[in-house]
């Protein structure tokens, strides 16, 4: 796997930097977006500068190669999914306590329509 997903030479690294501190601050971005009801395409754009922070994390710390596509692109992948999911949940949850006389949750990231309303 090192030299597809990681550069760094433990996978240790690559889980420590992208995945926990660059997943927690997606997951805050995404949470931040859905709270205050702003479009997915903005989570985009800011997910897109989280990508290129986490990539300065990995060259700053661990001498890695800043400006490679390849690892911006699998951080970036990987920042994504921890930030529409935290969009996601959140929104759920805004959907079924705001609006809680039209829709009912059916899970962490999903609602669906009340029956009558």
């Amino acid at each position: 796997m090192q030299g597809i997903l990681y550069e760094e030479p433990t996978i240790w690294l690559f889980l420590l930097v992208t995945v926990v501190m660059g997943g927690w601050a997606a997951w805050m971005t995404g949470r931040a977006v859905a709270i205050t009801w702003r479009p997915n395409y903005q989570l985009v754009l800011y997910i897109l500068i989280l990508g290129l922070v986490i990539r300065f994390i990995h060259f700053a710390l661990f001498q890695a190669t800043l400006l490679t596509p390849h690892y911006y692109i699998i951080d970036t992948i990987v920042l994504m999914a921890f930030g529409f999911a935290g969009w996601r949940y959140n929104r759920a949850r805004q959907m079924t306590t705001q609006y809680r006389w039209l829709y009912e949750r059916t899970g962490p990231f999903t609602w669906k329509a009340r029956e009558g309303a």
